[in-house]
């Protein structure tokens, strides 16, 4: 009678261990081939970008078709109608146009017969003065470095930075926005948080400073949130309110920019 009970307790025990292993299908959104517009019309003259392209799945390579054949435009508030022509795939540009502080944007992408629109206003600039590299507050034992933008505030008027960093050409994947919630007219020291590169003595750091609206700071502040690194690479945990009407992924955006360089000490 013992030999059954004990391979009775034996049986059990091999099921319970099998049981651990059992593979566990994790579900992600896998929503694709979505429309992603990105949008960009700066103050700097030159050529103004629009990329159009769809989205693929968090698991696939970091290669998004591109959208071809559209027929894309931006009129300022005065009536001006800028055309943008295609070249590369994907990619619509306008040679010659420079966007003015306080003016609006409207954008105008049709697409197979169907016509999505954006408008965004450009803020005044405000002045990037300097950056500075110091210990890094969480990683001073490994001798990272921590970059920090310096900046004056204006005062009574609401302003949204949005920043994007480069490390020996690379740029850091994190969003990095700020606003003037608790900094209205103040001199600002706002420390730029990275975790994907790590920044060293002598690494060369690039730093461009844009002053965008409400809707597109809202816009980063949600994949920032969501510690997301891009518009439409991958499908996210939930959309982020876009400006784009009927809603698709991506943004338009009316910014100034400015950039500068330091080399890491």
């Amino acid at each position: 009678m013992k030999n059954p009970l004990i391979y009775f307790m034996l049986f059990a025990f091999i099921l319970v261990i099998t049981s651990c292993d059992k593979v566990i299908d994790v579900r992600l959104d896998s929503e694709t081939d979505r429309l992603v517009i990105e949008g960009n019309i700066t103050d700097v003259l030159g050529p103004q970008t629009i990329k159009l392209n769809t989205n693929v799945a968090v698991s696939n390579t970091n290669t998004y078709p591109p959208v071809t054949g559209a027929i894309v435009t931006v009129t300022d508030q005065g009536g001006t109608v800028y055309k943008f022509t295609e070249g590369p795939a994907g990619t619509y540009t306008t040679p010659k146009m420079v966007g003015v502080a306080g003016n609006i944007y409207t954008m105008n992408v049709v697409i197979n017969g169907k016509t999505y629109k954006a408008s965004s206003i450009m803020p005044q600039l405000v002045a990037l003065k300097s950056i500075s590299s110091s210990d890094s507050r969480f990683n001073s034992s490994d001798g990272t470095r921590k970059i920090t933008v310096h900046y004056q505030d204006p005062k009574g008027v609401a302003n949204q930075y949005n920043f994007l960093m480069y490390v020996n050409g690379a740029r850091v994947k994190r969003v990095l926005v700020n606003n003037d919630d608790f900094t209205d007219g103040n001199s600002v020291s706002f420390d730029l948080m990275e975790d994907d590169i790590g920044i060293n003595p002598g690494d060369k750091v690039i730093v461009e400073m844009q002053c965008v609206d409400k809707s597109i700071y809202t816009y980063w502040l949600t994949l920032m949130q969501q510690n997301y690194n891009g518009p439409g690479g991958g499908v996210t945990p939930s959309d982020p309110p876009t400006n784009i009407t009927p809603s698709t992924l991506g943004y338009f955006s009316a910014h100034t920019t400015q950039t500068k360089t330091i080399t890491v000490k």
